[in-house]
């Protein structure tokens, strides 16, 4: 597949630079002045907050190793999405939030990420979404500052810096960013072992082809494939996409004896599974919350990095 590539502005460069880069399927980063209305400006111009650029982090990446829309869930979790013109202790409209691309095909993805962005935010958001009108590359001692300088400033945690490196969308997060980044139901279902009402959420009544992956980390679990209508008024499933990806554990609470699924990487509680499914593909019913998944429809799949899983549909 074809590089990719997209702009992220996030307050100081040398972090938000320093942080991509360490991302799997990253392949190149560059620092620069974005979207001004002054041609070819310096560093000491843009500080001065008149030339209209945003210090912006250019990032190149292999879509079949990681996704925009991965991208973007790393992106969302090192930037105050409605501080105006502010990022940490970084003051300016040089510093203001924002995802430029060069792909058109690119817009919805953002949108869509934006929107669920803001239904976890209770005030509007402030990062600008929009085409890429100039980028100009800052000077050469911006370019991997922080590699130059390991203990120079950096707005970014080093947590965060770690936590990147780990797989991107694909590492367990702490119950902070996820209460953070999910919305209360999300949070309650797979942190707190909460159920959703049945036949009143996302996914139950869903049957276009894709896959669905765990809302907190991005793992993939289960495929449109292996799912059937129970009746229930849940999302249910013969099997996971692979069994090491979930584990299996007994469930006392609420006076039953049940079985609790979760997911491996992320420690998320999905649902329960039962021995009352189709017996010609195994007899199991996993039962699963739309709140601990994210569905990724058959076409959008290589787009957003899973492209390796539309293997499922060539099986047989």
């Amino acid at each position: 597949m074809k590089n990719r590539e997209i702009y992220f502005a996030g307050g100081c460069f040398w972090g938000v630079e320093e942080y991509f880069s360490g991302v799997p399927g990253v392949l190149r980063t560059q620092t620069g002045y974005a979207n001004g209305h002054q041609a070819h400006p310096t560093y000491e111009a843009v500080c001065t907050g008149k030339t209209g650029h945003a210090e912006t982090v250019r990032v190149e990446y292999q879509p079949e190793t990681i996704g925009l829309e991965q991208l973007l869930e790393l992106f969302f979790a090192v930037i105050d999405p409605v501080s105006v013109n502010r990022q940490g202790p970084d003051i300016g409209p040089q510093y203001r939030t924002g995802i430029f691309y060069t792909d058109t095909e690119d817009a919805p993805v953002i949108l869509a990420a934006l929107q669920r962005l803001q239904s976890r935010q209770d005030r509007p958001l402030a990062v600008e979404a929009g085409p890429l009108l100039c980028f100009y590359p800052a000077e050469e001692y911006h370019q991997g500052y922080l590699k130059k300088h390991p203990y120079g400033y950096c707005h970014i945690s080093r947590e965060a810096m770690e936590q990147a490196k780990k797989g991107g969308g694909s590492a367990q997060k702490t119950r902070e960013q996820l209460r953070r980044e999910l919305t209360p139901l999300q949070y309650e279902v797979t942190q707190n072992g909460g159920t959703e009402p049945p036949f009143q959420n996302e996914y139950w009544d869903c049957w276009e082809p894709g896959i669905y992956v765990d809302i907190t980390t991005g793992e993939p679990l289960f495929s449109s494939r292996d799912k059937f209508d129970a009746g229930c008024g849940w999302p249910s499933f013969t099997r996971p996409i692979a069994e090491d990806r979930i584990q299996e554990k007994e469930d006392t609470r609420l006076g039953m004896v049940r079985t609790e699924v979760k997911s491996k990487k992320g420690q998320a509680h999905l649902g329960h599974v039962f021995p009352d499914g189709p017996a010609a593909q195994g007899g199991k019913r996993y039962c699963i919350n739309s709140a601990s998944l994210r569905f990724i429809p058959r076409d959008q799949m290589e787009r957003e990095g899973y492209g390796k899983d539309l293997s499922l549909w060539e099986e047989g």
